[in-house]
């Protein structure tokens, strides 16, 4: 790392520190994108994770030993919780709970997954300290820390749990980041809310808060979003990719240092399939190719050498199909069903063994169904063929599930109840 990425990094987490000192993490969640803006009824969960996780609840073995476990559609990482959709659509949160991140009605941290209420639910993310979801009837819940508005309930009052968005009932997808939150609706149009320091709603410089929708423009053909710390990202249908907000390390891909108000197109190019943003980088697969651009203090956009400000291909292989980026980690999966990470690995978040930092993608295990959801912050998780769910890395809040604060570098499955 050069002396001036050290010196920035040095800069950025006392900034990070200051305002986010309830923070584990820094969290964006994970996107998955598909080429059309899939139905309400199907919101969050991919075609591939709903056929390949389908089936009945199954058992799975785990590093521990074997334990019947619920299958999963979905799961997204916060900065120190976690929350899964199983394949009935019951909804799990399990963590850090110091803002009612968890939803459950109180500020109890819980390490193992404990149930949202008894209402069904079709996607979800989870910001630093809030968690946002879409139930199966279209409409948007928000919970957790709200001091920048990001619930979207009009206050910027915390919640404990679920209070709607609205009462709209077309939601389809939901990113929640740090302090803003961002969703698309099933008629295309895109809309965010919460923090705007850095323009990161894509509506202007003002307000400098939000704490309900704001339509981000006119378009309405906007597939998925993906919210950072201060900048976010989206793919339209014709496949081409747009960002926004802050661009101090270069995380927009426009090829230099300036910040943009308003959705700006990243290069000319088409073909982009999924992005993930993290705290100033980003990462995109285009055609089955993996590009990445920003900030790469810990080697995150798995290439060695300073930031970039245009995306650069990683490697060379063309069989990508699955990107997840958050804070300083990224991950993906191929179409072999083979996992990858790379980045910052001070928890063991790279899900390698180890706690070194990774400047290239290396391979988590030998295991070749890695082919349902994937999110990684400090922590990561990853779903199964089978619909069984691992997670990895950082565990001070028991995001991992396990029933204990203790982290782990190499996967271990997390059992739903039945």
């Amino acid at each position: 790392m050069s002396g001036y990425q050290d010196g920035r990094l040095r800069t950025r987490w006392r900034r990070a520190t200051r305002l986010l000192v309830a923070a584990a993490a820094m969290s964006a969640g994970s996107l998955v994108v598909t080429a059309t803006l899939a139905g309400t009824a199907n919101a969050g969960v991919s075609p591939v994770e709903r056929g390949a996780l389908a089936g009945p609840a199954v058992s799975g073995v785990t590093e521990r030993g074997a334990l019947a476990a619920a299958t999963v559609a979905s799961v997204t990482t916060g900065g120190a919780h976690t929350c899964a959709i199983s394949t009935d659509g019951g909804l799990w949160c399990w963590g850090s709970n110091y803002g009612g991140q968890l939803g459950d009605g109180t500020t109890t941290n819980r390490s193992t997954p404990a149930r949202v209420g008894t209402a069904t639910w079709t996607g979800v993310d989870a910001g630093t300290g809030h968690t946002c979801a879409v139930r199966t009837d279209g409409t948007l819940w928000c919970w957790g820390s709200n001091f920048r508005g990001q619930l979207g309930d009009g206050t910027t009052t915390s919640r404990s749990a679920p209070v709607q968005v609205g009462t709209a009932t077309t939601w389809a997808r939901v990113d929640a980041g740090p302090s803003h939150t961002c969703a698309v609706r099933t008629d295309g149009t895109l809309w965010c809310w919460g923090f705007n320091r850095t323009a990161q709603l894509g509506v202007g410089a003002s307000p400098y808060v939000a704490n309900t929708p704001l339509q981000v423009g006119t378009a309405t053909d906007w597939v998925s979003v993906s919210t950072g710390f201060g900048h976010t990202c989206g793919v339209r249908t014709g496949g081409t990719l747009w960002c926004w907000g802050s661009n101090s390390d270069g995380q927009l891909g426009m090829g230099n240092l300036t910040p943009q108000a308003t959705p700006a197109q990243v290069g000319t190019a088409t073909g982009w399939t999924g992005v993930a943003t993290g705290y100033a980088h980003t990462c995109g697969v285009r055609s089955g190719t993996l590009w990445c651009w920003g900030e790469n203090g810990y080697g995150q956009l798995g290439v060695s050498g300073s930031y970039r400000t245009a995306p650069v291909q990683i490697g060379t292989a063309t069989t990508w199909s699955r990107i997840a980026a958050s804070s300083d980690t990224t991950c993906a999966t191929r179409t072999d069903g083979s996992l990858w990470c790379w980045g910052k690995n001070t928890a063991g978040q790279v899900g390698d063994g180890s706690t070194t930092h990774r400047s290239a993608p290396v391979q988590v295990g030998a295991a070749t169904t890695w082919t349902g959801g994937l999110a990684v912050t400090d922590h990561g998780c990853g779903i199964r063929t089978d619909g069984g769910l691992w997670c990895w890395g950082d565990n001070s809040g028991g995001q991992l599930g396990d029933g204990s604060t203790v982290g782990r570098s190499t996967p271990g499955q997390v059992t739903l109840p039945a």
